[in-house]
Parts: structure tokens; C-alpha cells; sequence
């Protein structure tokens, strides 16, 4: 394969911190490369300079092969908010022939019918996460050879991501991204580049394989620093020996002791969140956390809950999956009671015992010249959430943006809450922070509500989902995100194959009525066939009933389980009634 780009010796520092030093790597084309690293290490600031946003500190030299074409998707998307949404892709859009502009157009319809966006729509009037799709529709449609994608799951809801890693995952093309969302990693890529400890590490595969790997390589650094401690004992016993012992001795295995010294004290130690010296609520959550009794909001003249019933309880784990903008930060300002009361009818409760910690998407109000001691002063949990002593003093300014959402989140969870609301957590944080928070919401005893985009985090995390599906209408599903989307998809080609069922029954019916309409049939046929025609009738009828109950989302979920059952039945029915009436129909 062809190599699209050759990095090498390229560097990067802010101020006396030292991002990535003289590092290289090599990417082929049909490469989809995953950059993993802990926040604040650099990959953003790679991710420009090989875009040409920005420039290495040591020169270096990238390569790229000839008449290349590179598409680049920044965090942060930049437009006119005024311009409708296809003013906005086509302002920038490259320069291109006529035959390349109707491609463009295609592509464009294409990619913005799949994200679920209207092209007439104003910029301003657009969520973040609608933003979010507008910006990939720009860089897709391009038909670049190389994309580089700084977090482009980032914002979307679950159905933009699901079409997205469809898109990635089956095209020939060649990608260089940064995410922390590991089914869109594990599903898209086939390499993952790792930037630990000013090197980079390339790792072939899924990844499952890179964990494992990963761990060989810690291991086997590990054992070999126990070596090199072993060999240190002899030379310092010879270190040790008199002046004269030492006379005439080679100068060169002096040096080499040194040497030695300072590689027996590198030990590859994985820095983790230690959780379980976070303060907890002392206060007991009792029964009642919250309770909503025909719970309806309207904001500006649109309906985003109606006439919704639902008791959260104790310990209760509740993730909450929709569309953008749809309603689901609204949801949770009704918890923390941040509604204006005009928006809100129905009767909502909360709980006397209640201690809410709300993590908000957009929730960092930091002082930029304020530093990091300044905004936590326990270095005690400074520490346990990677903050290492020579970062205290930094300015909130000078952190990247997983590391203040890391603050942030230290400053909730110190609130020792019993009840936390979560809104879009896993933004910006790293892939070891993900892991360790998800062992400590395991290990939390309060009550968990979670709006996320993070199916992984999901399917760890959550008991059952509430499903927002527009109108105000709220499904209820027991069971984590892959469970529902898994009943969905079995649910939906069934729905599918029954229509198709149907109408060619239909067809055939009609066409057995045209042909043998004026046959006779003896009186007892003629009456049971005027019986199958009711029970038939009868059988569509509670048919559609079922499905309309099944799909309203109110149903609980022993009687959904139960009207499935009957669905089933009533399918057999039908096919065996159906099968006599054409006999019958088809008899001369």
C-alpha cells in the first residue's frame, strides 16, 4: 500500500512543559488510526500541526504523497450564523470543477440525509450536536484521500454516531482520529497509535488486542527494570570497593553505573483515579429520591415531555438516550428543579433527604487565571484525580479541556451528593479516566441519572433506559443501550417482513377474488368462510392495537413482555386462518 504520510522528529512544547519530543510514525492508505492518550499530552496539537494549523518547536519533516487531498475536523467548528446549513458547507468547500461540484452536491445530500439535517435550516437555530453533524457533512463530502478527526463523536446523539461508524467502518478510506468512545474505536479503526510517556507505541488490531498488548508492553518494561536492578547490585558493590580496588578501573563503566542508576528507578506505574478516598454523601437518600405524577414541559411553544409518570428510586441506575435537542438536559434541569415553574405542569416531587450533584455539559464557569489549587484545595484529591503536584499551580487557561472536565467533576463529587445527575460526562475525558470513573459510579450507592452518548459507559452503568423519542413521548426499557438497540433491530425487521407478509397475502386475495369470485361453494364452506373473514378481520384489528401499545412507551414492561407473547399468537392465527381462506377462495 501506498504510504500517505511519513512524520518524523516533530516536537511540541507550551512553556516548560513538554508535549511530544522528537517522535515519528508512518501512515499507509487504508489506515484507520486511533490516537490514544491521557488528556493534556498532546494529541490535539498533533492532530493541527499535521493538518498545517500549526507548527512543530524542532522542525521535523512531514511528508505527505503527492496531490493528497486532506480534510480536517476540529473540536470546535467555526460558522456564520446566519447562513442556512447548506450556504454554511458550501462557503467551504474547496475550489473544484463542475464535475467535482455535482459530486460535491451529491455527497452532501447524501451525508445530510443520514445525519437527519435539514438543509434550509439557519445555523443559529441549530443544537451542538446538530453543529456537530453539519461539520462532518462538510469534511465528508469532500471525498478526501486523508482525514484527520479531532473527536467527531463528540456532541452527537447515538443514532448520528451509529450512522457515522457505519459510514467509516465500510468505506476504503484512510483515517487519522482522536476518541475516547471505545465501540466507535473498536468498530472504525484497525490500528491505534498510543502517545505514553513522550513515545509512541503502534498496536495492529481491535481494541481488545491493544489492552492486551498494552499490558505485555508495561510488563515486560517492568520485569526488565528488575533486571537492570539486579545488575546494579554487582556495580554498586564495585562502586563501593576502596580507592584502590577502583585504581585504573575503565571510566566508561563508571558512567555505565550511572546510567544504570537511573533506568533501575523507571517503573512503569498506570496512574489511576483512587476513588475510594473521594468524599461520599453522609447524608442517607431515603425512598422518595423523585416523584412524577403527569409531568408535562413546554418551552417556547414546543411540547418536550407530556403527561409523563415515573417514581425514581434508591440506588435506582437510569441512563437516558434521544435525539439532539430533543429534551433530555431539559429533563434533568425538572430534577434539579432549574425550570422556570410556567414550563413545568403535572406534579413533580423531591425527595427531604435528596442531595443532588449535577454534572452540566456546559457546566465549566471557571476563572481563567484562576489555578488549579486555587479551584480544589484538598491536594489530597488533587492527587487521586491526576493532578500531580507541579500542576497546581497551573491556570485553569493552560489545562486542556479533559482536564478541567476532570476538575469539574472533582468539584461535584465533592459536594458528597446521594443522588447524581450526570449530563454528558464522558466528553473530552480520556479513555483510563472513562474506565476508572465507571468503577466508581459502580461502586456509588445513590441514585444515578446519566444523559450520555457513550454506549460502553451505558451498558456498564445503567439499569435501564429512558428512551425520549420526540413529541414528549418517553419509553421505558429495562436493560442496558446494546439491549435496546439489539430488541429495536429485531423488532423493527419483524415489523418489516409482517407488512411485507401482509400485502402480498393482500395481492393474492385480490387476485383469488377476481378469478373464482362467481364459483359457488357449498352453504357450510360459504359460512365458514364468512367466519374467517370476521376472525381475520378481528385478529388485524387487535393486531394493531398490540402494536400501537407496544410503541406508545408507556407500557410496563411485564405487560410488554406479555402483549409480545400474544403478538406471536396472533401472527399464527392469522397465517392459519388466511391459508384455509384462500383454499376456500380458490375452490371451484
Amino acid at each position: 500500500m501506498a504510504s500517505y504520510l511519513q512524520i518524523e522528529n516533530i516536537s511540541k512544547s507550551y512553556g516548560p512543559k513538554i508535549l511530544f519530543q522528537n517522535i515519528g510514525f508512518n501512515i499507509n492508505q487504508g489506515d484507520k488510526i486511533a490516537l490514544v492518550a491521557p488528556n493534556g499530552t498532546g494529541k490535539t496539537s498533533l492532530l493541527r500541526i499535521l493538518a498545517g494549523k500549526d507548527k512543530s518547536d524542532s522542525g521535523g519533516k512531514i511528508t505527505f504523497i503527492k496531490d493528497i487531498r486532506i480534510s480536517f475536523l476540529e473540536q470546535d467548528y467555526s460558522f456564520e450564523p446566519e447562513r442556512t446549513v447548506i450556504e454554511q458547507i458550501q462557503a467551504c468547500a474547496p475550489a473544484m470543477g463542475q464535475e467535482q461540484k455535482q459530486a460535491f452536491d451529491l455527497n452532501v445530500s447524501k451525508f445530510l440525509t443520514g445525519f437527519g439535517i435539514g438543509q434550509d435550516s439557519k445555523m443559529k437555530e441549530l443544537s451542538g450536536g446538530e453543529v456537530k453533524r453539519v461539520a462532518l457533512t462538510a469534511m465528508l463530502a469532500t471525498d478526501a484521500d486523508f482525514y484527520i478527526m479531532d473527536e467527531p463523536t463528540n456532541h452527537l446523539d447515538l443514532d448520528a454516531i451509529e450512522f457515522l461508524e457505519g459510514y467509516l467502518g465500510k468505506s476504503r478510506l484512510t483515517l487519522l482520529m482522536v476518541t475516547h468512545d471505545r465501540y466507535f474505536l473498536e468498530r472504525v479503526c484497525n490500528t491505534i497509535i498510543e502517545m505514553d510517556h513522550g513515545s509512541l507505541y503502534t498496536y495492529k488490531g481491535d481494541y481488545e488486542n491493544y489492552l492486551q498488548k498494552r499490558q505485555d508492553r508495561i510488563e515486560n518494561y517492568n520485569a526488565e527494570t528488575d533486571k537492570v536492578r539486579n545488575i546494579l547490585r554487582r556495580e554498586l558493590e564495585w562502586m563501593h570497593a576502596t580507592p584502590c580496588a577502583r585504581t585504573g578501573k575503565a571510566k566508561y563503566r563508571k558512567d555505565a553505573f550511572y546510567a544504570l542508576k537511573e533506568r533501575s528507578q523507571q517503573v512503569y506505574i498506570q496512574r489511576q483515579i483512587e476513588m475510594d478516598n473521594v468524599p461520599s454523601s453522609n447524608v442517607h437518600l431515603g425512598n422518595k429520591v423523585f416523584h412524577a405524577q403527569g409531568v408535562g414541559i413546554t418551552l417556547s411553544g414546543k411540547c418536550l415531555l407530556a403527561d409523563f409518570s415515573y417514581n425514581f428510586c434508591r440506588g435506582e441506575r437510569v441512563g437516558i438516550v434521544g435525539s439532539n435537542g430533543i429534551g433530555k438536559s431539559t429533563f434533568l434541569k425538572l430534577l434539579c428543579g432549574e425550570l422556570p415553574a410556567g414550563a413545568v405542569s403535572g406534579s413533580f416531587e423531591t425527595g427531604e433527604s435528596v442531595r443532588i450533584g449535577y454534572y452540566k455539559q456546559t457546566g465549566i464557569e471557571f476563572k481563567p487565571t484562576q489555578t488549579v489549587l486555587e479551584t480544589v484545595s484538598d491536594t489530597h484529591l488533587l492527587n487521586r484525580f491526576l493532578f500531580s503536584h507541579d500542576m497546581f499551580n497551573n491556570r485553569i487557561e493552560k489545562l486542556s479541556g479533559g482536564e478541567k472536565r476532570r476538575l469539574y467533576l472533582l468539584t461535584v463529587l465533592m459536594q458528597q451528593p446521594n443522588v447524581l445527575i450526570l449530563d454528558e460526562p464522558t466528553n473530552d475525558l480520556d479513555i483510563v479516566t472513562l474506565n476508572v470513573l465507571e468503577e466508581y459510579l459502580l461502586e456509588f450507592k445513590g441514585t444515578l441519572v446519566i444523559v450520555s452518548h457513550d454506549r460502553h459507559f451505558l451498558d456498564r452503568l445503567a439499569d435501564h433506559l429512558l428512551i425520549f423519542c420526540g413529541n414528549g413521548v418517553v419509553k421505558d426499557f429495562i436493560g442496558g443501550y446494546t439491549e435496546y438497540r439489539s430488541f429495536m433491530k429485531d423488532y423493527n425487521a419483524e415489523q418489516k417482513a409482517l407488512e411485507q407478509n401482509s400485502q402480498t397475502k393482500q395481492d393474492t386475495r385480490t387476485k383469488s377474488t377476481e378469478k373464482h369470485g362467481a364459483q359457488k361453494l357449498s352453504f357450510k364452506e360459504k359460512r365458514e368462510l364468512e367466519q374467517l373473514e370476521t376472525d381475520i378481520a378481528a385478529l388485524e384489528s387487535e393486531k394493531e392495537t398490540l402494536t400501537a401499545s407496544m410503541n406508545s412507551g408507556t407500557m410496563p414492561f411485564d405487560r410488554l413482555q406479555a402483549a409480545s407473547d400474544r403478538y406471536k399468537v396472533i401472527l399464527q392465527e392469522l397465517d392459519t386462518k388466511e391459508e384455509r381462506w384462500l383454499e376456500l377462495s380458490e375452490k371451484k
